[in-house]
């Protein structure tokens, strides 16, 4: 992230082009130029730790993304940028950056060997429920997946209190009646700067697929409903969630979300805006662990205008081909292994208590006649309702009401665990864990081997090569098929959808759980405003 003079830099280009270790040429942005690394085998080219935004410290804490600053000479860019503030909470992330709240910068991966080359962009948004996450992460590494001929564009975000603090101060202050959604906000900053730069690395500006995993495939799914984002992405891929039907990560109104952050200011002894921008970072941070719901996107009327579901429902969507779907075991581990193992008895009365009237028809598609029969239930319909009903209901929607194509997935390869896997304590075996979340983000990006205690088998690596080979396959064309690989054909919905089983062997099958997330949309409905 150093500058250095010219001269300096030259120098080093030099020496780093003979050592066959540095690029010939640095790469001009319209900030400054930047200068990567070149991979081992000298067919990627990778940039770390661009700022798309400036800094969101001080008087730009809580603020919409201000443009990047200019620099002078040519920026180092080998070292990740800071990942935002973020608590420990999820025990499968591994970082290669540190925090700061000086935390919006992006990773450029390119194939490419001249800007002339147009190749597809595929712009990542990473996981972590909006409260953790960071582009650093080995598991998602754009390397791999860069030579299939694509650019990947990983993007850092605000996240939690940071990202999506509304208050009704801040939406006094913004000019448009709306605070919160800052880090949603950040990566729309981040696609106007691929849109504006990444032609630069090789990269076609007209030819950009977002996608995420988690809370970035409910990123996905906003930022296709936002206005903000229109005509920035041509495609997109969604891993795991959606702002559709109900779901875990339920969106507040903004007059609930203004509601929580002055009861947040109150708790921090801040009496103004100015005071609670002067609190340090980590003293705010602290605070905002400690209160439950977390801080997360909004209907804020600005980057969302209304219901997501309602937008996607009225065909008011950018209408662009999708691909989406989600795990077949997303939260199995945890019911199966849990101490409170549901039986039979349990699991109906549970339904009942949950659900009223409307667990009769959940117990028929949810059958609990022995008490085996009742533990698989209970993790389909705690995995269903976490996130694949809501991702269902997205694919389902936007394949009735976009006009364009869609492709849906069931990742469903039973994942190998290392030795001495544990859950709650429990050893674990593959059987038990299944195909669990974000378990695919590996085989996407082509990184098994960053998990190198897994005893991964040659079924492991097909998989991976087919995924990556359909996802870029999808950037390159709207279209997964290609040569080699087994046909996986549209999502057209009711009557006869057709779903692609990514597994041991990987085939098209009609969508057998239809019955199931039919009767969902009846129980649950459309969420309350």
């Amino acid at each position: 992230m150093a500058l250095v003079g010219r001269k300096v830099t030259w120098a080093l280009l030099l020496s780093g082009a003979a050592a066959g270790t540095a690029l010939a040429d640095p790469v001009r942005t319209a900030a400054g130029l930047v200068e990567g690394t070149t991979s081992v085998d000298g067919s990627v080219r990778a940039f770390r730790g661009i700022p798309f935004a400036a800094p969101p410290v001080g008087e730009l804490r809580w603020r919409e993304p201000q443009a990047t600053p200019r620099w002078e000479g040519v920026r180092r860019a080998a070292e990740f940028g800071s990942r935002c503030p973020q608590g420990s909470v999820f025990d499968d992330m591994v970082f290669r950056d540190q925090p700061s709240e000086d935390c919006l910068y992006l990773n450029v991966w390119t194939p490419a060997k001249s800007p002339s080359e147009k190749r597809p962009v595929m712009v990542w948004i990473h996981g972590g429920g909006f409260q953790a996450g960071s582009a650093s992460e080995p598991r998602q590494d754009g390397e791999r997946l860069a030579r299939r001929g694509v650019v990947v564009v990983g993007v850092n975000y605000r996240l939690g209190v940071f990202g999506f603090l509304a208050h009704p101060a801040l939406t006094a202050e913004s000019g448009r009646g709306a605070s919160g959604n800052y880090g949603l906000m950040d990566q729309v900053a981040a696609l106007r700067w691929v849109r504006e730069n990444v032609a630069a690395f090789g990269g076609d500006p007209e030819n950009v697929t977002i996608f995420g995993e988690s809370a970035g495939s409910f990123a996905v799914s906003a930022l296709l409903a936002s206005p903000l984002a229109r005509g920035l992405a041509a495609r997109a891929i969604g891993e795991s969630g959606a702002y559709l039907g109900r779901h875990a990560l339920e969106p507040l109104s903004l007059a609930a979300s203004e509601e929580n952050g002055t009861a947040f200011a109150a708790a921090l002894g801040a009496a103004s805006l100015a005071e609670l921008r002067r609190k340090p970072a980590d003293d705010v941070l602290q605070a905002a662990l400690k209160v439950q719901p977390w801080f997360a996107p909004t209907i804020d009327g600005h980057v969302l205008p209304r219901d997501v579901g309602a937008i996607y429902a009225a065909g008011e969507q950018a209408r662009v081909p999708l691909l989406a779907g989600w795990n077949a075991d997303e939260v199995r581990a945890g019911v199966v292994l849990g101490k409170q193992k549901p039986t039979a008895k349990s699991f109906a009365e549970q339904t009942r208590a949950r659900y009223g009237p409307a667990a009769d028809a959940l117990l028929k598609v949810y059958p609990a006649a022995t008490d085996a029969e009742a533990l698989e239930s209970a993790a389909d319909l705690a995995g269903d309702t976490f996130l694949a009903y809501a991702t269902w209901k997205w694919i389902e929607t936007h394949a009735r009401t976009a006009g364009a194509a869609a492709y849906r997935y069931s990742f469903d390869r039973k994942i190998p665990v290392a030795p001495g896997t544990k859950v709650e304590g429990v050893p674990a075996t593959a059987e038990d864990v299944g195909a669990r979340h974000a378990g695919e983000i590996e085989y996407v990006f082509g990184a098994l081997d960053t998990l190198p205690t897994v005893p991964w088998q040659d079924a492991d690596r097909r998989i991976s090569d087919q995924m990556m080979a359909y996802w870029t396959n999808f950037a390159r064309s709207g279209d997964p098929n290609g040569p080699g690989l087994p046909e996986w054909p549209r999502y057209t919905g009711a009557p006869g959808p057709q779903v692609m089983h990514l597994d041991v062997t990987s085939q098209a099958r009609p969508d057998s759980l239809r019955p199931r997330y039919e009767t969902l949309d009846a129980v649950l409905g459309p969420a309350p405003k």
